[in-house]
């Protein structure tokens, strides 16, 4: 079967490592326990907080120790769907002061646009919730580049290293596994892919390590189209 339809992560795809790690982690951390402060009171907040309090079993935590919890998680790197909220909610602000802009490649902004032109449809399948994709995308260096996905999946669907993910998002999509394409630079990512049944390609951008899936240093040699 043709591919259809390509699913792309962002961190270290269409995405600098350094931006994610160097830009918005650290913005979001500065302004974490602040943030919660300032904002306790909102039905949001206060449903992340009491899915802190779950989390570490401290029912009584007060909102300074929800965010000092939450600031390890952070440093633990933990892929935890309130935390992500909670980020992506920060940044907000970030992106419309314009502390920063959304990096995105410019062989991914070719890419994208390039696929989008062809007729297939695009999403995006990040670990970082669905409003902070949507920030990155909507925010980034070339401008809005939002209209160019027909949707985004983070780990509301599932963990990004189990292949039932992948099916989840198969039937969400509408379209048989095999004729997904998906992106990522994480071979355990590209694994549980194609354990589902896509058909899977790397992007090796920063040294990664590498295993039997296709690999690829920019968005111009990937042609979804002439994919057996």
């Amino acid at each position: 079967m043709a591919i259809t339809a390509v699913v792309t992560d962002i961190e270290g795809t269409t995405s600098s490592l350094r931006f994610v790690h160097e830009v918005l982690f650290p913005y979001a951390r500065e302004r974490l326990a602040a943030w919660l402060a300032a904002h306790a009171s909102e039905q949001r907040v206060v449903e992340v907080l009491t899915q802190v309090r779950a989390e570490t079993g401290e029912p009584e935590a007060t909102v300074q120790r929800c965010a000092e919890a939450l600031v390890g998680f952070l440093d633990a790197d933990r892929k935890w769907g309130p935390l992500k909220q909670l980020q992506g909610w920060i940044w907000t602000t970030g992106y419309a002061q314009g502390d920063f802009t959304g990096h995105v490649y410019a062989d991914a902004v070719a890419g994208l646009e390039r696929w989008h032109d062809q007729g297939l449809r695009l999403f995006v399948y990040s670990s970082g919730s669905v409003h902070a994709q949507e920030l990155l995308f909507g925010h980034s260096d070339v401008g809005d580049l939002t209209a160019l996905f027909e949707g985004h999946f983070d780990t509301g669907v599932g963990k990004k290293t189990e292949a039932a993910s992948y099916t989840t998002i198969a039937a969400r999509i509408g379209c048989p596994p095999s004729e997904i394409l998906f992106l990522s630079d994480v071979l355990a990512e590209l694994g549980a892919a194609s354990e589902a049944g896509l058909v899977a390609a790397q992007l090796v951008r920063d040294g990664q390590a590498t295993g039997s899936f296709p690999t690829h240093d920019t968005f111009a040699t990937i042609h979804p189209l002439e994919m057996p």
